[in-house]
């Protein structure tokens, strides 16, 4: 796996206030699309799978923000962690301060979610007002979301490992829930982690694919 590459010139680090929530967005020229990251629970902007993935969507020529949804003080309190319906809430905010970043305005908003964190995109992305052209999930909860699922509207990919056992049958009742155009892949021999070689790559260019084609389709639709 490749190191976070938190170093490079298209990398910056910010912060959303009043919240105080770190993030670290990077614009590759010619951007059309920005995935936002919604990380599993005790995860954040530093993660190194979803770094690893971001920094394969930027050279796709995609947007990311990699965003912490807690603060320090809030991530001390476990109930916070698992608090699907906040960690909405900070995703929603994450995207309403994306459309007022001079450098983002003009971009279409993707979420990418892991675990817990696919629960609470699919929850924001169910929101009347969401500008969200694309959701995927990683090894997600999005079974979380069950109840708010029929009304996501965009078109959204869920991943799962053939060795989540547990996982892959939540994604199926989630799949069959969402009325939106939807996708379950399932990369054969990848646990919950995609720690097998090569299954995490796997991961990206299903990801990287579903974000081209729908941000871009959605882009075109605002023009």
């Amino acid at each position: 796996m490749t190191a976070p590459d938190l170093h490079t010139r298209d990398v910056r680090q910010v912060r959303i206030e009043p919240e105080g929530l770190d993030g670290l967005i990077g614009i590759p020229e010619g951007a059309e699309g920005i995935v936002i990251f919604a990380h599993g629970s005790g995860s954040g902007r530093l993660s190194p799978r979803n770094n690893h993935v971001a920094l394969a969507l930027r050279q796709a020529g995609l947007a990311t923000f990699l965003l912490d949804l807690l603060t320090r003080e809030e991530e001390a309190d476990r109930h916070n962690v698992f608090d699907i319906p906040l960690l909405a809430r900070r995703l929603e905010r994450a995207t309403e301060w994306v459309a007022g970043f001079a450098d983002t305005a003009r971009l279409t908003p993707g979420y990418f979610g892991a675990s817990t964190g696919a629960g609470a995109a699919l929850m924001a992305a169910a929101g009347p007002q969401s500008p969200v052209g694309a959701v995927v999930s990683r090894g997600g909860r999005p079974d979380l979301a069950l109840p708010d699922l029929p009304r996501v509207r965009a078109p959204t990919l869920l991943i799962v490992g053939s060795l989540d056992h547990p996982v892959i049958e939540m994604n199926r009742n989630a799949c069959d829930a969402l009325t939106s155009e939807k996708r379950l892949v399932v990369v054969e021999g990848a646990s919950h982690l995609f720690e097998e070689p090569g299954k995490l790559d796997e991961v990206v260019r299903h990801a990287t694919d579903w974000f081209l084609t729908h941000l871009s389709d959605a882009a075109g639709q605002t023009r």
